[in-house]
């Protein structure tokens, strides 16, 4: 039952310039797109990985007001250079998933920026399950989605890993909701993620 499937993945940075200046020169291509999230005090630029996934860089946004509750992807403890911290999987249906899934996930919230809105399950302390690294819920409502928005700049995700000491009851977890290989779960001592990408300079890895 493939009741989630790969959304984004997102790297976050303490400032949104530095985070920006990482991605395209590891992937050798410009993030031109910017968006704000003024509920969560955040903003993001974004690239295209195809019609229906994309990368978004994200950072508190200094020039909004501070949310009266924890942000998302527990930015706020946010420190040191940009990495990849978070991968957002999709869904039709936020409270079947959040029904299948361990508690610690969230509650939905409604969010919406011009044309696009969307739910996404944010937890309380902003910090989700297995220390934070577990993904994300989202679910799009309409047709609109940013992926088929963006610049296509011919950058397009490999493989992406999950590196984390519990890798083996993540992947029992998560795995049977998802598309095959959508995911590689491997065991570590320090929880990370890794990406490759194909992007027209040739192969390039993020973490």
């Amino acid at each position: 039952m493939n009741l989630l499937r790969l959304d984004h993945l997102a790297l976050s940075a303490e400032t949104l310039d530095a985070g920006r200046a990482h991605v395209e020169h590891a992937l050798g291509v410009e993030l031109t797109t910017r968006g704000e999230h003024p509920q969560m005090g955040t903003h993001n630029r974004l690239l295209s990985l195809g019609p229906d996934v994309y990368f978004e860089v994200i950072s508190i946004n200094p020039d909004a007001p501070a949310p009266d509750r924890p942000r998302w992807f527990n930015i706020d403890s946010f420190s040191g250079p940009p990495r990849l911290t978070n991968w957002i999987l999709a869904t039709d249906d936020l409270n079947a998933a959040l029904e299948a899934l361990p508690s610690g996930f969230g509650v939905p919230m409604s969010l919406q920026r011009g044309d696009f809105r969307w739910s996404m399950a944010i937890p309380d302390t902003g910090i989700l399950p297995w220390g934070g690294w577990a993904p994300a819920l989202i679910q799009w409502h309409g047709e609109k989605h940013p992926a088929p928005k963006l610049p296509d700049q011919g950058v397009r995700l490999g493989s992406f890993v999950l590196h984390h000491p519990d890798a083996g009851e993540l992947a029992a977890t998560l795995a049977p909701l998802l598309p095959r290989d959508t995911v590689l779960f491997e065991e570590a001592g320090t929880p990370s993620i890794s990406a490759s990408f194909d992007t027209p300079q040739g192969r390039r890895t993020l973490t």
